[in-house]
């Protein structure tokens, strides 16, 4: 799965976890200082960052941009130098470097956009006391500048969902090559050709679309809870906690660990369900195959038997689901709330303004969307891993190492029919 396309993975990918904490810290502890002594210092303080374009082109933003792009090149140099024998690692360690500078990129659109709306609609409530008081052209203005910035969003979406596409074809076209090279090994293994044919092709747009969202999840607190971090000073109370340090990121971490633990408790049971899912839908279907070619297959007796086995794992998974969803769609919908009841104190005693209450549901919206990794993916995380264990056999049948428990005890069963109950 993941050394047909990565170089040596488990190396690979420490390493990078490893280089992605040294940038950080040393960006922390460091970058600010750097910066200024090359003379791209950041904003200086009390100054309100440009809205628009120009939040690209500050000092602070050039030098950031710099930086990031500097340390990606250095990492991807060493592997592409060190891993001479991958034919993918182009595609792998380059192509996965763009995707990370891509997914920083379109956070800092969200930044520039959350900037935007404290003037914007401060000085809509300042036009909506009075009449004249400020100038269509002024409002106009606001309205230019969002567009300037939905243009690059927009653009930049498009190229980098054309990118990705060939990406995870990419690394399909690696596993794919890869199982079909050890075929004489796997080809007696149940469901052997929709594994290449299907799984891989879900396994790597999987794969890529959380590590995507992971990263951006990363991405946006590196971004946003500094911002969060600022806004917390116009913040002194809370409903129910009352005055506490940080109230705005304390309360964004508090709600997001809440959401996590609670959807990983109540969904515990999916992922082994939608594994068996694709057994019993896996053994349907081979034998209807059979059944195309040979008279004595696929009889009424023994079609209705596996359809029986369908129909009873999917309304387990249906009855699993209903109490999953309903745990999760009141958790998310809360969360759309839960920024304006924490703001409820500020709001009456007016301690903020409309613009700042904006700029503040818009930042803690992204911190607490970015905490909630688990939470908004955990529906796909259920399908990966009943991905990741098919494929897990497979692969173990190739290396003749012992299957999975989850096999073991598929086999120990004596097959689907068993399984299923």
């Amino acid at each position: 799965m993941l050394h047909s396309f990565f170089p040596d993975p488990k190396k690979f990918f420490l390493s990078a976890l490893l280089w992605t904490a040294v940038v950080v810290a040393f960006w922390y502890l460091f970058g600010e200082s750097v910066g200024t002594a090359l003379g791209l210092p950041p904003l200086a303080e009390g100054q309100e960052p440009p809205i628009g374009l120009g939040h690209f082109f500050t000092t602070a933003s050039i030098w950031f941009y710099i930086y990031f792009i500097a340390s990606m090149a250095v990492f991807c140099l060493y592997w592409q130098i060190r891993a001479t024998n991958q034919p993918w690692r182009l595609w792998s360690v380059w192509g996965s470097a763009f995707l990370i500078f891509s997914v920083y990129f379109s956070v800092d659109i969200s930044v520039a956009l959350n900037n935007w709306r404290r003037p914007t609609y401060d000085r809509i409530v300042e036009a909506l006391k009075a009449p004249n008081t400020v100038s269509a052209e002024e409002i106009y203005g606001y309205v230019s500048i969002f567009f300037q910035l939905a243009t690059v969003y927009i653009v930049a979406a498009v190229l980098i969902a054309f990118f990705t596409s060939h990406y995870v074809f990419r690394w399909r076209n690696a596993m794919n090559n890869f199982y079909v090279s050890v075929w004489p090994k796997v080809r007696h293994i149940e469901g052997a050709s929709q594994r290449i044919q299907e799984d891989t092709m879900r396994f790597a747009s999987t794969v890529e679309g959380l590590g995507i969202r992971l990263v951006d999840s990363f991405m946006t607190l590196i971004a946003f809870l500094p911002v969060l971090h600022a806004l917390s000073a116009s913040i002194k109370d809370l409903p129910i906690v009352g005055s506490i340090p940080y109230p705005l990121v304390t309360a964004a971490i508090f709600w997001s660990i809440f959401g996590t633990v609670m959807l990983a408790f109540v969904g515990v049971k999916l992922p082994g369900l939608e594994f068996r899912n694709q057994r019993v839908e896996a053994a349907y279907r081979k034998e209807l195959v059979y059944g195309e070619d040979h008279a004595d297959r696929a009889q009424p007796p023994t079609v209705r038997e596996l359809f029986d086995n369908v129909r009873k794992n999917y309304f387990r998974l249906y009855f699993h689901y209903m109490y999953f969803n309903v745990a999760r769609y009141f958790y998310l919908q809360t969360d759309n709330i839960f920024p304006l009841f924490l703001l409820v104190p500020s709001l009456v005693t007016a301690s903020i303004t409309y613009g700042l209450f904006q700029q503040i549901q818009g930042a803690f919206s992204q911190v607490t969307s970015s905490f909630q990794y688990l939470v908004n993916s955990w529906p796909t995380v259920i399908e990966l891993i009943s991905i990741y264990k098919r494929l897990k056999a497979f692969e173990a049948s190739i290396d003749e190492k012992p299957l999975p428990s989850i096999d073991e005890e598929f086999i120990a069963a004596g097959g689907v029919e068993e399984l299923a109950q």
